[in-house]
Parts: structure tokens; C-alpha cells; sequence
């Protein structure tokens, strides 16, 4: 079997637009992501993982779409390249073929990694400062609620009959945390 060009691409929320990432480049297949890089548990992600074989090139725009910290960072592209797949960022134009250590390379890989990593701890400052603030003011609310008073009934009552938890969750389109905070 040929190797493939696999992309991956993700955007942090629903209202941002993916197209622009990867356009102009061929690939055989890419794999989409709307959610945080706070961790690598995306459904996307890891399909892109499973998806690639030996020999093929796991394609991101850049490093911060791949992850956000650098332990995640490196451990992603080592495994990868442990696998045999080369994992190659456009923006940054750096790629990461298995048994091509080049010293240099992992220096800026790392440094560059530490960068996304600091970026996104001062996104998080300043979301928390601006909370922060906004409550000082009384305009914070917080989240609004998953769920509407009629639906909250009907959550709980389900639960009653001992439903599970987990298809009721899902039901309801909210975490199984969030089902817990509502029931008790």
C-alpha cells in the first residue's frame, strides 16, 4: 500500500473556520477537530493516529493545533515517528521523519513547543483576570445552564427509574458530570 498524506486540523471552537488550515495542500484524507488543545483527547486526533501506517506523513498547519503543552507535544511526534510516520508542521515548515535526529531540529521543536505551551497559559490568566473583573462588576453569571427547568424535570425523573446514566447523559447532550450536578 502507497503512504498516505493524512491532515489534521483543528479549531478551537464551532464559529472559527478549519478550511483555511491545510488549503492548497494534497493530501489523502483529513481529519477535523472543533475543541480545546488543552488535552490530546480529541475524537479526530486520535482517529488520525489509528488511521496512519508506517511510511505515511501525519500533515498540521501548526504546532499549537497539534497540542498545547510540550509534554504532549514531543510524546505525539516521538510516538508517531517510533511508528514509522514522519510528522510534518507547515507554518513552522519543520518535519519529523523516524531516524532523522537532527539536534538541532529537536531544540527548536522543543523551544517552539514551550512557546505554545506559555501562549496558552496567559490565554487562561487572562480569561480569569477578565472573570475576575466582570464579577467585581456584576455582570459575571457564569455559564448558562445545559438544561431548561422542564428538561431538568424530565432529566431527574428518569434518573428516578434508574435509567442509565450514561445513555441519559448522551440523551440530553450533556456530560455525565453535568447529569450528576443536575440529579443531586
Amino acid at each position: 500500500m502507497a503512504s498516505q498524506r493524512i491532515g489534521y486540523v483543528r479549531v478551537s471552537s464551532l464559529d472559527r473556520n478549519p478550511e483555511r488550515q491545510l488549503d492548497g495542500i494534497a493530501l489523502d484524507k483529513v481529519f477535523t477537530d472543533k475543541a480545546s488543545a488543552k488535552d490530546t483527547n480529541r475524537p479526530q486526533l486520535l482517529a488520525a493516529l489509528n488511521h496512519v501506517r508506517a511510511g505515511d506523513a501525519l500533515v498540521v498547519h501548526s504546532m499549537d493545533r497539534l497540542a498545547r503543552n510540550v509534554e504532549n507535544m514531543l510524546r505525539l511526534v516521538r510516538e508517531m515517528n517510533d511508528r514509522g510516520v514522519s510528522v510534518q508542521f507547515v507554518k513552522e515548515n519543520m518535519s519529523f521523519t523516524a531516524g532523522s535526529d537532527d539536534p538541532r531540529s529537536t531544540l527548536m521543536f522543543t523551544m517552539l513547543s514551550a512557546f505554545a505551551q506559555f501562549e496558552r497559559s496567559l490565554i487562561k490568566e487572562r480569561q480569569r483576570e477578565g472573570i475576575t473583573l466582570a464579577k467585581a462588576k456584576g455582570v459575571y453569571k457564569g455559564r448558562k445552564p445545559a438544561l431548561d427547568a422542564e428538561r431538568i424535570a424530565q432529566l431527574r425523573e428518569q434518573a428516578a427509574t434508574g435509567a442509565n446514566r450514561t445513555k441519559l447523559a448522551k440523551e440530553f447532550g450533556i456530560s455525565r458530570e453535568t447529569l450528576y450536578q443536575y440529579i443531586r
